[in-house]
């Protein structure tokens, strides 16, 4: 099953709604419910594993990150006057960019600087279009206390 299909089932399923057969994509109200599901999970294991400095582990979230943003924006291509797409593309390029550079040279200062850029995109965007009451910020604990995220050698 494709990552679209598993978010595309749990939006229908946060909204209480049957998924018709033709349905192209659902309510626009689903935007926080993916957002808060799917992209603040990866944001947070994202953080956790470069805070420990687990490179093999950041690169995995961020690709996930990716994916579950590009997988948001095919699903919900449009909010209000919004175009999904175009603000991911606008807001958060250049940091998961800047993230990225930083887990391949595994320096945890340009993690730190490149995630602080992330988190403050996600935080410009919500102002933008009047969601200015969700501040996300760097984890201070690991929401999944069953996960370890430092680094293991084999």
């Amino acid at each position: 099953m494709s990552n679209r299909s598993i978010v595309l089932i749990a939006v229908a399923a946060a909204l209480a709604v049957p998924i018709p057969a033709t349905a192209q994509q659902p309510h626009a109200a689903a935007l926080g419910d993916l957002m808060t599901a799917f992209v603040q999970p990866r944001h947070i294991k994202l953080g956790l594993a470069g805070t420990e400095r687990n490179w093999p582990y950041a690169a995995y979230e961020l690709n996930q990150l990716r994916e579950t943003l590009a997988d948001v924006a095919e699903i919900l291509p449009k909010y209000r006057d919004l175009s999904i797409p175009d603000m991911i593309t606008t807001t958060v390029k250049e940091p998961l960019a800047a993230l990225d550079r930083a887990i391949k040279a595994e320096d945890g200062t340009q993690f730190v600087a490149a995630y602080g850029q992330l988190t403050a995109a996600c935080n410009a965007c919500h102002q933008s279009y009047d969601r200015a009451a969700i501040v996300i910020q760097p984890a201070t604990v690991a929401a999944f206390p069953d996960q370890d995220f430092r680094r293991t050698t084999k």
